[in-house]
């Protein structure tokens, strides 16, 4: 029996995952990336307990932590550094979950899936422009003129996914109401703590990454499309959030210009399905999400391992692929409109309600936030 074949387009962290998946799964895989690089700079990334156990499912966990730095779910504050909730430490995530948290840079795990797929498999400077599906295949069309002919098509290309646009329209995605900015940098931070501090229609957090560099973030209330030049994202930041507690001015002043990424938010409402025959989505480009879980790039690993065992299970691609999203669509569902959730209460910009929101979590059991964490990271891979 010949073996099947996948066409991916996307080769972000979920596209690269998902080809490494399918390449065990037994499949034969080419991955279309528009990009004519895989690099990604400014960009920390948190990999929680539900995607290293993804990852381990792929034979990755050890090269991940090898390059990242482990940490637990830290303290959110209010502005002026009064903490309103006291995470779970490092010790009692590895113990609750088997792993805690660990930050590395995006591009290192890109790197280390990328690393994992044999010559030829990644394509990169190659935009797809669509598709056509018959009872035998599916037929990928690329901006240069050229065709790839497939048993399945996987649409991991983002949020304006062309895959997604095929298969059920044009459609705009959901603006969260904030823009977000994040940033590299070196700084004495120590410890192992994530820190979230809450304003009024702002937030900022960091926390340490590898080889001493700090991952920073903040967002901010506005109008989408109100992006002002790179140069000066820093002092708009400063001015912002002048009057913090420490370190936060100190971690903006030590990021250099011109290297702080700025992306408004957007999301998109849960889709009652991402399949069509042989061609499904994987990520973002099926179930977008706020990033105010960290969940985006887990959610997509995730998928990665889910759509690689029901490949493997099923030789039908169609009916895998239908027993693939059975399996997703409400996790991805859950966790698309609690992160957009969490989003709205970070984000509250009304000063009195601001007060009342700080008051309450500052109520909240311990037990609480283990039990919001067990929903987050309750994923295990599928096995047999």
């Amino acid at each position: 029996m010949a073996r099947r074949k996948a066409i991916l387009v996307g080769g972000g962290i979920g596209g690269l995952a998902a080809a490494v998946a399918l390449l065990r799964a037994g499949l034969d895989v080419v991955v279309a990336e528009r990009a004519s690089e895989l690099r990604e700079v400014g960009a920390g990334l948190t990999v929680w307990p539900n995607a290293m156990k993804a990852l381990r499912a792929l034979g990755l966990d050890e090269p991940v932590w090898a390059v990242g730095r482990p940490f637990g779910v830290g303290r959110v504050y209010d502005e002026r550094g009064r903490v309103l909730i006291e995470g779970a430490r490092r010790e009692v995530l590895e113990k609750r979950f088997g792993w805690p948290g660990t930050v590395l840079h995006r591009h290192q795990l890109l790197r280390i899936l990328a690393e994992r797929l044999p010559p030829g498999t990644l394509r990169l400077g190659v935009r797809c422009t669509g598709f056509r599906q018959d009872a035998g295949g599916v037929t990928v069309t690329f901006a240069d003129g050229r065709e790839e002919r497939g048993d399945l098509l996987v649409g991991a290309d983002g949020l304006h996914s062309v895959v997604r646009c095929g298969l059920f329209g044009r459609s705009r995605p959901r603006y969260a109401g904030y823009t977000a900015y994040r940033g590299i940098n070196r700084y004495p931070l120590g410890g192992d703590i994530a820190y979230e501090s809450w304003g009024v229609g702002r937030r900022f957090g960091f926390v340490p990454g590898p080889g001493g560099d700090v991952y920073w973030w903040a967002a901010l209330n506005g109008r989408p499309g109100l992006d002002p030049s790179p140069e000066k994202h820093k002092s708009d930041l400063l001015s912002r959030f002048r009057g913090w507690f420490d370190p936060i001015a100190a971690l903006i002043e030590a990021t250099a210009d011109g290297t702080i990424l700025r992306n408004d938010i957007f999301d998109r409402p849960p889709a009652p399905r991402w399949s069509v025959g042989r061609v499904t989505l994987l990520g973002d480009a099926a179930h977008p999400v706020t990033p105010d879980l960290g969940q985006g790039a887990c959610l997509a690993i995730e998928d990665a391992v889910v759509l690689g065992h029901c490949l493997a299970a099923d030789a039908d691609v169609a009916l895998a692929l239908r027993a693939y999203e059975r399996q997703r669509l409400s996790r991805a569902r859950f966790l698309t409109r609690n992160s957009r959730w969490m989003g709205h209460l970070g984000q509250i910009g009304n000063e009195g309600l601001a007060r009342v929101r700080n008051g309450l979590v500052r109520l909240a059991p311990p037990w609480a936030s283990l039990l919001w964490l067990s929903w987050q990271f309750g994923f295990d891979p599928p096995t047999g």
